[in-house]
């Protein structure tokens, strides 16, 4: 095993496959393990560098092997798959992580600590709890549709509407269509309790975590998307610059160019879709915000220059559009002041 420099890894759920190679590529070794003995095969090996597919479970794998001394890199399964040869097996993944992981130009995931980790499941359950709030709501609207009552838009429309129907005097439902709204609408209380419980857990980590009040000082950046990113790239040291973040979240135009044709399209919209969604809702609401600010004084001309740039933009090519550009200039704008250790200055940001 001296000639050992590079290790492949396939994750699964009961088995991890391993494949061992040399500098020139060449397999030294293919060995497929219960999940209980991976560590204790891996502490015998010549310490090297381990690549893994980012995927369930592959967080927690690469800080234990990082424990053990081994230089452990994470990457897209989208990169991997380019490496794989033949049909698609554990042992062919395995392969593909070896020669992947030793590419120079090959783009790595950053590895969360458990803090971020857990963070990021704060974020998860919430989500979960919100869809499940959404998912209710309309169910309830639905089914109020279907006996001739039409609801506004809006959450408060909703209970307001629930409130009046469940009254006594109310004559529009049987007592049965009462009895089963108040189910459904103690339901959604108690929903409304967890996301409150799990948004407060959230605004106190960013009340304590440097990093969170210094990206929280950016308009359109509150508790939630701050919580969210840090629990995402920590530090931002894994990214050269803020357009490496920006491109990492998907807010850059795809590319279909040949010769001396540059088309740019959409953004590509890869990577993480809840904090790309985050970014983006926070980018409408600075615009909206900056559409509210008054402008008969000179004050606003000579110092929020940032707002004037959002209120143009929006003007100029539609809300939307303005939304995703504001998203992604704040995606860069957050590298900056990760690194530079800095807080957003509206004066400077242009």
């Amino acid at each position: 095993m001296k000639d050992l420099t590079t290790i492949g890894i396939d994750i699964a759920k009961n088995f991890i496959q391993i494949h061992g190679a040399n500098d020139k590529g060449k397999a030294l070794f293919k060995k497929r393990l219960p999940r209980g003995k991976f560590i204790l095969f891996m502490a015998n090996l010549p310490k090297c560098l381990v690549g893994m597919e980012a995927c369930g479970g592959a967080h927690y794998w690469a800080q234990e092997l990082t424990k053990l001394g081994f230089e452990t890199k994470l990457m897209s399964p989208r990169k991997v798959k380019k490496f794989v040869e033949n049909n698609k097996n554990d042992a062919n993944d395995a392969a593909a992580c070896a020669e992947a992981v030793a590419r120079q130009n090959m783009l790595f995931v950053p590895i969360k600590t458990k803090a971020q980790m857990e963070i990021q499941a704060i974020h998860r359950v919430r989500s979960f709890y919100v869809k499940q709030r959404t998912a209710l709501m309309n169910m309830i609207r639905g089914l109020l549709l279907e006996s001739g009552i039409a609801i506004s838009q809006g959450k408060s429309a909703l209970i307001k509407k629930l409130n009046m129907l469940q009254d006594t005097d109310n004559a529009e439902l049987s007592e049965q269509m009462k009895n089963m709204l108040k189910n459904l609408h103690d339901s959604l209380k108690k929903l409304d309790a967890e996301i409150d419980s799990f948004k407060a857990s959230l605004e106190k980590l960013a009340q304590e975590d440097e990093g969170c009040m210094r990206i929280r000082t950016l308009p359109g950046i509150g508790p939630i998307t701050a919580t969210a990113i840090i629990a995402k790239i920590g530090n931002g040291s894994d990214f050269k610059n803020g357009r490496e973040l920006s491109a990492y979240l998907g807010l850059v135009p795809k590319q279909h160019s040949s010769g001396e044709k540059q088309v740019l399209g959409k953004i590509s919209k890869h990577g993480d879709r809840y904090i790309r969604q985050l970014l983006v809702h926070g980018g409408r609401s600075s615009i909206w915000a900056a559409m509210r600010k008054d402008k008969s004084t000179g004050v606003f001309e000579k110092q929020d220059v940032h707002s004037i740039w959002m209120r143009n933009l929006a003007e100029r090519i539609g809300m939307n559009k303005a939304s995703v550009a504001v998203a992604n200039k704040n995606a860069r704008m957050i590298i900056a002041l990760l690194k530079n250790e800095a807080i957003f200055q509206a004066k400077l940001a242009h």
